[in-house]
């Protein structure tokens, strides 16, 4: 274990006005060198792989500081834009065109190029001929691989879609497994994609979604919180736009980041907003016994729960009808009420403080490694600055 302690003395650098206590540990971290943005960043980038080990590292430090109290914990999601621009994507409906119309000009290429040489052997003699593709036709060529690509891309999440919707519906129609099959492969053989999904080639794995700033390509970050110190017990990332496929797992993985750290007991209440509920979350957390409040939402008009329930709950209540039962009671209403001044407060401080709501890293992988590494440095934030007389303890 090594362990760097820097007392606090109120002086301050005289070129950067930051406190000296800050300078001091980072020179001696780096051996008192000042790497360019470019080596951090190429660090950055050939580590992502130990991000997730760090980040436990970091969060059983908070535990040992009791920074981690359990009572209760907040899972919530927000977009972070990708490092993707909307100017450099195409529409389904566009990309065939597009192909057509590249394919011709390698066509008109080809044909001038096979002309030219034909000439210079004339000229010249078959010996003393280039053999190099032009440049235009290069480009062309690529440029009708990517569209290829993301022409492929789309088609392939229109079929998944498709094939899952319908595996949905054979298994609600209680359909032997002969049944489903049959029934997922026909509609992803059906499967048509909608004209105006559009695929990014700067980012090809980020999504279209909806974010503070209008529509752009993100990715959608998760994190939970506990309500003692705001630290963030577990975060991911996801191509998802909707919330609520990520309830069971958040939870789960946040349930396997405490043992990892030697803490085996498990939160008091998760508390969720409406994106997260669904029926299959609401049975999966009833089944698993995992004490959640997720708001609901609307009510159908079929579904009745009174604004202060008492007496025992109906037999025939359904998982969402008993949740929105819950959330009327007074001790549901006092801990749904904390769920935004947990997580919230946790977004913008991310977001503000770290630069976090646009990513700098391309692809799943690296976007994924990136929120990791926000949500450790929020957790060490945290650490630090509850230390008394500001000490800090890095181990």
């Amino acid at each position: 274990m090594l362990s760097v302690f820097t007392e606090w003395t109120g002086e301050e650098h005289a070129a950067s006005g930051r406190p000296r206590k800050y300078l001091q540990a980072f020179r001696w971290l780096s051996a008192n060198a000042t790497p360019d943005h470019r080596a951090i960043s190429r660090f950055r980038r050939r580590h992502l792989d130990v991000l997730g080990d760090l980040f436990l590292q970091v969060l059983r430090l908070c535990g040992q500081a009791g920074l981690i109290t359990l009572g209760r914990v907040a899972l919530d999601g927000t977009k972070l834009r990708a490092n993707a621009s909307r100017r450099k994507a195409m529409s389904y409906e566009r990309l065939g065109p597009r192909i057509d119309t590249l394919q011709e000009e390698v066509a008109a290429i080809l044909a001038e190029a096979q002309a030219t040489d034909a000439a210079e052997d004339e000229a010249f003699g078959e010996e003393h001929r280039g053999d190099e593709v032009p440049t235009e036709l290069a480009r062309r060529e690529t440029r009708i691989a990517k569209l290829r690509e993301a022409k492929a891309a789309i088609e392939a999440d229109a079929k998944d879609k498709a094939r899952e919707s319908a595996i949905k519906s054979a298994v609600k129609k209680d359909k032997d497994p002969s049944e489903i099959a049959e029934a997922a492969r026909v509609a992803a053989d059906k499967a048509r994609p909608d004209p105006k999904a559009q695929r990014s080639f700067t980012d090809p794995e980020s999504r279209m979604m909806k974010t503070n700033e209008g529509y752009h390509y993100a990715y959608n970050a998760q994190a939970v919180v506990d309500e003692g110190s705001q630290v963030i017990l577990c975060a991911g990332l996801t191509q998802d736009a909707a919330d609520f496929h990520q309830l069971v797992p958040m939870i789960a993985t946040t349930k396997e980041n405490l043992e990892a750290i030697g803490i085996q007991a498990v939160p008091a209440v998760v508390l969720a907003d409406a994106g997260y509920c669904s029926a299959g979350n609401l049975q999966q957390i009833a089944e698993a016994d995992i004490n959640a409040l997720v708001a609901t939402g609307r009510l159908k008009h079929s579904e009745r729960v009174p604004d202060a329930p008492r007496g025992r709950i109906p037999k025939d209540a359904t998982d969402k009808e008993r949740m929105a039962r819950r959330l009327r009671t007074k001790v549901g209403r006092r801990d749904y009420a904390r769920r935004k001044a947990i997580v919230e407060p946790v977004f913008g401080q991310v977001k503000v403080k770290q630069h976090a709501g646009h990513l700098r890293l391309r692809g799943l992988q690296g976007a994924s490694g990136e929120w990791t590494l926000h949500a450790l440095c929020h957790n060490l934030r945290k650490l630090a600055n509850s230390y008394p007389k500001g000490v800090i303890a890095l181990a």
